[in-house]
């Protein structure tokens, strides 16, 4: 699928998927319409919320999610998800600020739902941290 073709409907398209379980990548959508479109604020403002939707549907998936589900469908066992569970209360809303990484910001995002960590604090830090990593590509393609 050519997105980059779409303009920004492409872009919020391949952001908001890139934000989902996935495998998409937002940073190669977001290079590519900017490119082609020159439209640095559009871009920012469209990748962010684009982006920053398919995290908070993430995150209410997460939140619908159940143990038994871990176990049964995933097999994992309790004493995984009680280590991961440990870790999440130590950083807490804060990893909502690396959920754009590269695969763990998915399972920082998901997990967050899952232990159901304060859903308005997270929405805002993942808008933060989104909208901080696509301003981050946009000054840089600037400089080019």
């Amino acid at each position: 699928m050519n997105l980059e073709g779409l303009g920004l409907w492409g872009l919020f398209i391949g952001t908001f998927l890139s934000a989902t379980i996935l495998p998409f990548s937002a940073d190669a959508v977001y290079i590519a319409v900017l490119a082609a479109t020159k439209n640095a604020a559009g871009c920012l403002i469209v990748g962010t919320l684009g982006n920053w939707l398919g995290s908070v549907v993430t995150y209410w998936l997460g939140w619908i999610g159940k143990l038994e589900w871990l176990h049964k469908w995933f097999q994992i066992k309790p004493e995984t998800i009680e280590k991961h569970k440990s870790r999440i209360g130590r950083y807490g809303v804060w990893l909502s600020l690396l959920a754009w990484l590269p695969i763990i910001g998915d399972v920082f995002t998901v997990s967050l739902g899952f232990f159901k960590v304060k859903p308005f604090w997270t929405m805002i830090l993942l808008l933060f941290g989104k909208g901080i990593r696509f301003w981050l590509w946009t000054a840089g393609f600037s400089l080019i």
